[in-house]
Order: C-alpha cells, then sequence, then structure tokens
C-alpha cells in the first residue's frame, strides 16, 4: 500500500464500553468497508471484504450481485459482534454509483450481471444516440454527458438482453436499478432509491429530481422499472437479514460514495472542493447548473430538507492504473508503490485511457498511450508515470473547475491512495494549490454517518464543520515554480492528445485541460 502519511493523535479518545453506535456500510467497486461510529462522531471499528470484477470481454466489466450482497454480510459480521449489534442505533449506506443491476421484486434474484460503472460495452449506443443528435438535449436534462459510464445505456442493454419486449420491466416484476436501489430492496417493501444515486443514470431530471420521459425514452426504459426517488434520508425499508443486527434496525441515510466523501469534508461550506482517490476519481463542489462545454458535470449532491446540486468531473481510471500496472508486471502492488514513490519518470508518460477518456474531454475513443520509453526504461520508471497520471488527471479537472466555479483556496482530499506523501505532494505541485488530507482514508463511509448522526441528533451541521477541522492534516504546499509546472503540463497534454488520436497538443499558457482548447466541446 501506499507510504502512510504522517497522522496527528487521534481526535477522540478510546471509550471503554461506547453506549450506540452507526453502522456505516460503504459497497465499493474493489470492496465492502462496514465501520462503527460513535456518539462522538469517533471510528471504533470496521472491516472490509474484497468484491471481485470479470471482464468477458474487451471493454466489458461486469460483477455479480450475489458476491456483493455476500460481501456486504461478511464485512457487517466481521465489524459487529453480538454484545456491540444491540448498541447500532440505525444503519448508513454509501454505495458505488453509476453501476446497475436488475432483479425479480417477487424472488429477490438478481436477472444477469452487474454492469460496472467502468463498462463500456454500450458505446455503439451512445454512438447511435450522438448520431441522432440527442445529446444535447441529454446533457441539458440530465446534467451528464452521452457516455456510457452513465446507467441508462447499461439500463438499456441488460433490458434488451433480458427483456426485449419491456414486458416484466413495465409491470414492475423485474426491477432495474443502481446498487443503493438493489440493495435496499433486498430489505423489503416498495423499491426506492436516493436523489443523488438516481442523478448518475441520466434518466433523472436534474432540475426536477424526478424521472425524465423524454430521457426513458431515449434510452429505452419504461418507468415501471425503475425505483421512486426519495431523499438521502428516505424513507427506507428497515434491515433484515444482515446478522448480527435486529430486524427492523432503521436505515437513516443513504448516500452516493463521492457524495458521501464531499459531505464528510463539511462540503456545504462555500469554497471547498474535493477530490476522492479510488479506482477511479470523482472531483466535486457545491455549485449550479453549467454549460455542456466545460466538461464538468451536474449532479445532485444530496437531498436533505431539499436538494443541493454540485459540480463534478469524473476520472475513469487513477488508483485501478496502479492495479492494472502492478497485474501486467506480475509485480505485488506494494512494491510497485514503493517504486513510484522514490523513483522519476525519467521523461516516461502513461495516459491510463482504458475505455476512453472522462472529465474533461469525455472522449470515448481515446486510447492508452505510454510514451518517452527509451532503452533505459524500467519498472521504476513506469510505475512512476502510472503516479503522475493520477495526478495529472485531477489537474485537469480541477482547470475544469476553475473554468466553471472560479478560484480555489484548497484542494481536499481523500480515499486511500492518499496515504501517499509523493502522491499528494505531486498533487500539489503539478496543481498548484495547498493540499488538505483527510486523516480517515474512507471519507465515504464516515461521510455517511454524519447525515445519520444528524437524523438521530448526535450533532448538527455547525458541529460537523468544527469536527472536519480536526480531521484534515496540515496542508502540503506546492514545491515547483509556475514555469516548471507548465513546463510538466504541456508534457502531460501532448501525451493526451496522442492518446485522442493527434500528434501534437495545442499550447497552454495558465494551466488547462490537457490536450484540448479552452473552446473545445467534450466529446460525448
Amino acid at each position: 500500500m501506499p507510504t502512510e502519511l504522517p497522522r496527528p493523535p487521534a481526535r477522540y479518545s478510546e471509550m471503554a464500553s461506547p453506549s450506540s453506535f452507526i453502522l456505516s456500510i460503504d459497497q465499493g467497486t474493489s470492496s465492502t468497508k462496514a465501520m462503527l461510529v460513535d456518539s462522538l462522531g469517533g471510528v471504533y471499528r470496521s472491516a472490509s471484504c474484497p468484491v471481485g470484477q470479470s471482464h468477458p470481454h474487451p471493454g466489458w466489466v461486469e460483477q455479480s450481485a450475489a458476491e456483493i450482497w455476500a460481501s456486504i454480510r461478511r464485512a457487517v459480521r466481521d465489524c459487529v459482534t453480538d454484545d456491540i449489534a444491540r448498541a447500532v442505533v440505525g444503519v448508513a449506506l454509501s454505495v458505488q454509483r453509476e453501476s446497475v443491476t436488475m432483479w425479480d421484486t417477487n424472488t429477490g434474484a438478481s436477472i444477469g450481471p452487474v454492469l460496472s460503472w467502468q463498462d463500456q460495452r454500450t458505446a455503439p449506443a451512445a454512438d447511435e444516440l450522438e448520431r441522432a443528435g440527442v445529446s444535447e438535449k441529454i446533457f441539458a436534462t440530465s446534467g451528464l454527458p452521452l457516455d456510457p459510464m452513465f446507467s441508462a445505456l447499461k439500463a438499456g442493454w441488460l433490458l434488451d438482453e433480458f427483456d426485449p419486449q419491456r414486458d416484466r420491466a413495465r409491470s414492475g416484476r423485474w426491477r432495474i436499478g443502481t446498487i443503493d436501489a438493489w440493495l435496499l430492496s433486498r430489505f423489503g417493501g416498495e423499491p426506492v432509491t436516493e436523489a443523488g444515486n438516481a442523478s448518475r443514470t441520466q434518466l433523472l431530471n436534474i432540475h426536477t429530481a424526478s424521472w425524465d420521459s423524454s430521457l426513458l425514452e431515449m434510452f429505452g426504459v419504461p418507468e415501471g422499472a425503475l425505483p421512486r426517488v426519495v431523499a438521502s434520508t428516505g424513507p427506507f425499508p428497515t434491515i433484515r437479514d444482515l446478522d448480527p443486527l435486529p430486524d427492523g434496525l432503521p436505515v437513516l441515510a443513504v448516500l452516493a460514495d463521492s457524495h458521501a466523501a464531499l459531505f464528510a469534508h463539511a462540503g456545504w461550506r462555500p469554497g471547498v472542493v474535493k477530490a476522492t482517490y479510488g479506482t477511479g476519481s470523482s472531483v466535486m463542489a457545491i455549485g449550479p447548473h453549467h454549460t455542456a462545454d466545460s466538461g464538468v458535470c451536474s449532479t445532485i449532491a444530496w437531498d436533505v430538507g431539499g436538494v443541493t446540486h454540485a459540480l463534478e468531473a469524473n476520472i475513469r481510471s487513477t488508483g485501478r492504473t496502479m492495479s492494472w500496472l502492478s497485474e501486467v508486471l506480475d509485480v505485488d502492488v506494494d512494491r510497485l508503490w514503493h517504486d513510484a514513490e522514490t523513483a522519476t519518470s525519467d521523461g516516461v508518460v502513461m495516459v491510463p485511457a482504458f475505455g476512453g477518456l472522462g472529465a474533461p474531454v469525455w472522449d470515448r475513443n481515446a486510447t492508452p498511450v505510454i510514451s518517452g520509453l527509451s532503452l533505459g526504461t524500467r519498472r521504476p520508471q513506469l510505475a512512476r508515470a502510472a503516479l503522475e497520471s493520477i495526478a495529472f488527471q485531477i489537474d485537469d479537472v480541477i482547470a475544469a473547475f476553475r473554468d466553471t466555479a472560479g478560484p480555489m483556496q484548497g484542494l481536499a482530499c481523500d480515499g486511500g491512495m492518499t496515504r501517499s506523501r509523493a502522491l499528494m505532494q505531486l498533487q500539489a505541485d503539478i496543481s498548484g494549490l495547498p493540499v488538505y488530507v483527510s486523516t480517515t482514508p474512507n471519507l465515504s463511509a464516515l461521510g455517511a454517518a454524519y447525515l445519520a448522526g444528524l437524523q438521530v441528533g448526535w450533532w448538527t451541521f455547525t458541529a460537523l464543520e468544527d469536527a472536519v477541522n480536526g480531521t484534515e492534516d496540515r496542508p502540503l504546499l506546492p514545491q515547483l515554480d509556475d514555469d516548471e509546472r507548465q513546463a510538466r503540463r504541456d508534457v502531460w497534454a501532448n501525451a493526451v492528445n496522442r492518446s485522442r488520436g493527434a500528434s501534437e497538443a495545442p499550447a497552454t499558457s495558465t494551466g488547462g485541460h490537457a490536450g484540448q482548447s479552452r473552446s473545445h466541446t467534450p466529446q460525448p
């Protein structure tokens, strides 16, 4: 794993027998985590269970709903003892976003695979809609560019494959939705989905927070197959069949994982911009809807006493780049991280356009590129180039945020990779911003727990803002001068442009989206 950043002393003292807990479950792409949060906001105990992926064809990425459910049950069992279960007052959920599954409402059985947010099999269908001239309408309504990452095209594929006439879906016998909707359906009751997760499907009207009939028609998804959209605090069905928790325990809060991380950063404060470093990465800040040429998406951050909108940019491959390289080189990922943190790239640049590039260019036809190779290139140089690709991709979307939301005071960072001091210092150097690193790497689980704690009256929004000041380390400050920073950005921009099929990138004078001019419209 990445080298740990120095940590300040724990904010909360150990308690011999805390009186009550919230259990927060974070169902992510590569693992499910369970976290017990006490009434002071401290993390008392946690557990994790891995979740696999399969790749039956190039560009296809699938998961098993049964394996996801088994990982949830295992993580909960490993985190919660029988004695602690009696002290749990409620459950919070944080979930991976655009991944989609379909299930039978009578039996609960999944129909077909879970199509991961990384899956690119629907690129031809996206091309058809692009040729039909509806991409601008889709963006204006949903806030999202036409791209296979989002759920709508995946939902259409599942329906075409398993219910081509849409009879079962139209009747509501089969339902289709994101991971939150499927997981909540396991507990019984009317199928529901949380508003922030629903906004990632590309079927929701971003302005009304309701399913949009024109989008449903474009993507071929009957409204009868979709769960009802509810606020981030429900109402949700109660817990069932999640030992050792008692049946009937309330689900207090549900958030999408990146949204939950923003909430844990007290992201409702003006000027807060967060970056989550995971399998892919998300950069997000509270803000209004915007124009399509920014390369930035609009989304619903949460619905807590009313809808809060956010600006977001999504990167497909950041942590996955490191794990991919470890698989290709057949070397332990910990060793690869060591190489990346101690070596220089020696001019090697890696653009991990697996399945194309996400924000800010949204070019699904981009291809992976490794440039600058020489006879002296070895594993350490490749590892460093992979590490640098993470920071440069984040910087590209920071540039898009500057265009849309204006100046930023700093970058609040979370996720497992933030344990790497080398990566965080590199991010500060490349972006020219102070980088604030959360002392709790898994902020998605903590953010969901924070919202749940608000529901039971454990704390207030003001108290959470005060608490955040204790969970962010002292900032890492930029150490590059402006000329060197821009020179490195230009090298990266040239590599991105080659990834997109051109021989040379346009010049940049103040830092900007890699490989694109300011007037470029994102390619859906």
